[in-house]
C-alpha cells in the first residue's frame, strides 16, 4: 500500500513536471511574444544614440577621433589586451573618422525607423560596440546598457510592428491575397515552417535576456545599497545633491535638498523599488512600479544631469510592458483628442459653420408671409423659416 502511494505522488509529480515543460516550450515556440515591446526598444535606443552623437558631434574628434588623447595606436594596444574591437582604428585618417561618424548617424536613424531591421540591427550594434570601445574610459552606465541592448536586439524580431518593414510586409500581403497562390511543395513548407519557429524561439530568447539582464541590474543596484550606511539612514541622496560633478543645476539641488523628509524617504523608496522589481513582474502590482520608476529617473535625469542613463533605463522598463498595453495606446490617444475637441473654445464656430443652410424662400416650415404688391409675381417669403435639426453627434459634442 505504501509502495502504491509513492508511486502515485511520483506519477503526479512527473506529470506536473511534463506539463511545466510542456508550457515552457509552447512559450518558446508558439509565438513571438512582445513584439510590440521589442519595436519600442529599437525605437527607443536609434534614437538615443542618434542623439548622443549629434550632441556630441562637435566634440567627435577629440573623443573619438585622431585628435583624441586616447590615440588609435594605445586603443589598439587596449584591444590586445581586452579582446574589443572598433572599426574605428582601422585607420587614422580624418576622412575615415568622418565616414564612420556620418554611417553611425544613418544606422541609428535606418535603425530606428526599422529599415531592413536584420541587417540594420547587426550594424548597430557594431557601431554601438566600435564607439563604445574606441573611447572606453569615456563610458558610463548608460553607454553600457546600451551596448548590451544593442546585442540582445539582433535576437529579436524588433521591426515586426512600428517599422518601415512592416508597412512594407503589409503592402505585400495585400498584393499577395489579391494574387493567385502559386503551388507549392511540401519541402518547401516545411522550411518554411521550421524558418518561422526558429525566427520564434530566437526571438523569445532575446526578449528573455532583455527581462533578465534589467531584473539583475535593478536587484544587484537594490542590494548594493542596502549595505551602504548612508542608504539605511537615509542620507544617501544628500550627498549625491551635494557633489559638485553631478549638479546641472546648483539652485535646483540646494531647493531639493532642503526638504530633508522628502529626500530621505526617495532614498528609502529608490532601494525598495529597486529590490523588489525582479519580484513584481508577474502581478498588476508592477504598474505603479514602473511608474514610480519613471519618475525616479527622469529625477536622475533633471537633477543630476544623466540624460542618456535615464533614457536607456526608461527604454528598458518599457520591456516589461505587455502588447495589449502598446495596442491601447492608440485608442486612448484619439479618445483624449476626441475629448481636447469637444472642450475646445472654437468647436462653438465650427459646428456652426457645419449647420445646413436655412433654406430657400418659400420652404417648408415658414409661418409668416409677405404678400406682394398686385401686378407682380405673386412670391412668399420665409422670414422665420423652422431650424433644421442639429446633427444629433453635434449636439453631443
Amino acid at each position: 500500500m505504501e509502495n502504491e502511494t509513492q508511486r502515485t505522488a511520483y506519477t503526479g509529480a512527473d506529470r506536473w513536471l511534463a506539463d511545466r515543460i510542456t508550457a515552457v516550450w509552447d512559450l518558446l515556440t508558439g509565438r513571438p511574444v512582445s513584439l510590440y515591446a521589442a519595436s519600442v526598444l529599437r525605437i527607443g535606443y536609434g534614437l538615443l544614440y542618434l542623439l548622443f552623437l549629434l550632441r556630441e558631434f562637435p566634440h567627435r574628434a577629440e573623443i573619438w577621433g585622431p585628435d583624441s588623447p586616447w590615440t588609435p595606436a594605445l586603443a589598439r594596444q587596449l584591444f590586445e589586451q581586452t579582446g574589443w574591437f572598433s572599426i574605428l582604428t582601422l585607420s587614422d585618417g580624418r576622412t575615415y573618422f568622418e565616414l564612420c561618424y556620418a554611417l553611425a548617424l544613418v544606422t541609428s536613424a535606418l535603425f530606428m525607423l526599422g529599415w531592413r531591421t536584420r541587417v540594420l540591427s547587426v550594424l548597430f550594434a557594431v557601431m554601438v560596440t566600435s564607439f563604445h570601445a574606441r573611447a572606453i574610459f569615456m563610458t558610463d552606465g548608460g553607454d553600457n546598457l546600451i551596448l548590451l541592448m544593442a546585442f540582445y536586439l539582433v535576437l529579436t524580431a524588433c521591426g515586426r510592428r512600428w517599422s518601415l518593414d512592416a508597412r512594407r510586409n503589409r503592402l505585400k500581403t495585400i498584393r499577395a491575397g489579391t494574387a493567385p497562390e502559386s503551388a507549392r511543395s511540401p519541402f518547401t513548407l516545411q522550411l518554411r515552417d521550421a524558418r518561422t519557429a526558429l525566427i520564434t524561439v530566437v526571438h523569445n530568447c532575446g526578449m528573455l535576456l532583455i527581462a533578465t539582464q534589467v531584473c539583475f541590474l535593478y536587484g544587484s543596484a537594490g542590494l548594493y545599497k542596502v549595505q551602504g550606511p548612508s542608504w539605511s539612514s537615509g542620507t544617501a541622496l544628500h550627498y549625491v545633491l551635494n557633489l559638485e560633478l553631478f549638479r546641472p543645476w546648483p539652485a535646483l539641488s540646494h531647493f531639493v535638498d532642503e526638504h530633508t523628509l522628502a529626500v530621505a524617504i526617495a532614498g528609502y523608496m529608490t532601494v525598495l523599488l529597486q529590490v523588489a522589481f525582479p519580484f513584481v513582474l508577474f502581478g498588476r502590482l508592477k504598474y505603479p512600479v514602473l511608474a514610480m520608476l519613471l519618475g525616479m529617473h527622469i529625477g536622475i535625469a533633471v537633477l543630476m544631469g544623466l540624460p542618456l542613463f535615464s533614457g536607456a533605463m526608461i527604454v528598458a522598463d518599457a520591456a516589461f510592458l505587455p502588447d495589449r498595453f502598446y495596442t491601447f495606446l492608440p485608442h486612448l490617444c484619439r479618445r483624449a483628442m476626441r475629448q481636447t475637441d469637444s472642450w475646445h473654445p472654437a468647436l462653438g464656430r465650427a459646428t456652426a459653420r457645419t449647420v445646413p443652410a436655412q433654406g430657400r424662400p418659400g420652404a417648408l416650415g415658414s409661418k409668416n408671409r409677405v404678400t406682394l404688391p398686385a401686378g407682380r409675381k405673386d412670391t412668399t417669403l420665409a422670414t422665420e423659416p423652422a431650424s433644421p435639426q442639429m446633427p444629433r453627434r453635434a449636439v453631443e459634442s
